[in-house]
């Protein structure tokens, strides 16, 4: 049951996972480089697992309208997230359900690319 909560497409570019690997320190070439990819047996370059759950917590974040209400945030990762090279990289799509009960309010989220569900049973904890 719950509140339905208004999906979000994020666009996730070649970029955007260059920016990520900067600011986390996680520079694997799986991230960056479809040969390394490929030789690996990925389908190509794929997005940062981490760098995909922030974008669960950022449409968390935005629901609330500010930072910082997460207290517990949880999913396992169910499928990788491939980003084509060019501007137009790939699209994430988060979707969530809201429920309230005894005054803790969770979020139950829907992550995916494509027809995948790239996260597996992501859910966020609010603070009261």
């Amino acid at each position: 049951m719950g509140t339905e909560l208004a999906p979000t497409t994020y666009r996730v570019t070649r970029a955007d996972l260059l920016a990520y690997a900067a600011a986390s320190g996680d520079h694997n070439p799986i991230h960056s480089d479809d040969q390394v990819a490929a030789a690996v047996g990925l389908p190509g370059v794929i997005a940062h697992g981490m760098y995909t759950l922030a974008l669960a917590a950022r449409y968390v974040d935005e629901y609330r309208g500010e930072p910082g209400g997460i207290v517990e945030l949880s999913a396992k990762f169910t499928k990788p997230v491939v980003v084509p090279a060019g501007a137009d990289g790939t699209e994430v799509r988060v979707s969530g359900v809201l429920e309230v009960r005894d005054g803790v309010e969770t979020v139950s989220l829907t992550v995916t690319c494509g027809d995948d569900r790239v996260l597996g049973n992501p859910k966020a904890v609010l603070r009261g």
